[in-house]
């Protein structure tokens, strides 16, 4: 085989093993909205 064909090999070989591996599973942390603060008329 040619150099370029066996690298292509290659990385194909290494994104399907990337594809297929276990994936962790994602940890979202909502942080709770805050309220805006109201117009109170204090700065006239």
């Amino acid at each position: 085989m040619s150099k370029s064909a066996r690298l292509i090999l290659a990385l194909a070989v290494v994104g399907t093993m990337a594809a297929c591996a276990k994936k962790e599973e994602e940890v979202v942390i909502v942080e709770p909205v805050s309220v805006e603060p109201t117009y109170t008329g204090k700065y006239k």
